[in-house]
């Protein structure tokens, strides 16, 4: 896809992952439409992107889908590429959650998504076509204990991307799952609740920035890809899970009872 002129919605804007992808956008020549729940972020996101449509909120509130969605079309007439970015995590066990905090977490991984997909796809199939980018997580891809529920949520993300490619080839739309490994943002530090590993802590300066990982997004956006697993290391875990299932399991164990030694409040 050439970006040059085509709309974007983009959801998590503010900062990390979010805000880098917006910047590249603007630097193809797309035209932007964010959101995300902090104003100020979110202006100077929107002021560095030529002024972009900017909307303040919580997507989980469907008041707040419908008025992205309708600033978008009000603004540009058109909507080509949407981006589900926007997400959170919680490094607690599954089965010690509090389930208020993953009822909250679904939906805003799974629900919200969806729900802009559900408002995005009459307007891309009156446009003849367009693009939904799922940002997921390597998480969604292979099971990590530590992260039980967002695995859940994330493996819902990837999901949705690949049934729906089908469903929606008629009308020329296209599905992009991305599924980072370790990027350098704040999210690990605003969880729901709980911390990760101390293992993944200390393996933090392997990580990628987030600017690497909007930098893949993109690219993947233009050449029209299924799936981007950044960095591409990650894809050397998905065939482990698959085909050596117990050596997947004894690896995991062995950072997750780091996690339980290690665990500090």
């Amino acid at each position: 896809m050439d970006l040059n002129g085509k709309v974007v919605l983009l959801t998590g804007a503010s900062d990390g992952i979010g805000a880098a992808a917006a910047w590249i956008f603007h630097q193809r020549g797309a035209k932007l439409a964010i959101v995300a729940r902090s104003a100020d972020k979110l202006a100077r996101v929107a002021a560095e992107c030529g002024g972009a449509v900017a909307v303040t909120g919580d997507i989980t509130n469907d008041a707040v889908r419908r008025r992205a969605v309708e600033e978008t079309i009000a603004r540009y007439g058109r909507l080509d590429v949407l981006v589900n970015n926007a997400g959170v995590g919680m490094y607690v066990p599954a089965y010690e959650a509090d389930m208020r905090q993953v009822r909250g977490m679904y939906e805003l991984n799974v629900f919200a998504p969806l729900e802009l997909i559900q408002l995005a796809v009459p307007h891309m199939r009156k446009a003849g076509g367009g693009m939904i980018v799922n940002v997921s997580s390597i998480a969604g891809k292979v099971p990590l204990p530590w992260f039980t529920n967002y695995t859940a949520t994330k493996f819902a993300l990837c999901a949705t991307a690949d049934t729906l490619r089908v469903e929606l080839k008629p009308f020329g739309i296209k599905c992009l799952t991305v599924c980072p490994g370790y990027v350098k943002t704040g999210f690990q530090d605003n969880s729901l609740a709980g911390r990760p590993p101390d293992r993944l802590w200390s393996m933090k300066k392997f990580g990628i920035t987030a600017e690497q990982c909007a930098a893949a997004l993109v690219r993947g956006v233009e050449k029209d890809k299924r799936t981007v697993v950044v960095p591409r290391l990650g894809w050397l875990l998905q065939p482990l899970y698959i085909f050596a299932p117990r050596a997947s399991d004894w690896y995991l164990e062995r950072i997750y009872r780091g996690l339980k030694m290690g665990q500090r409040s």
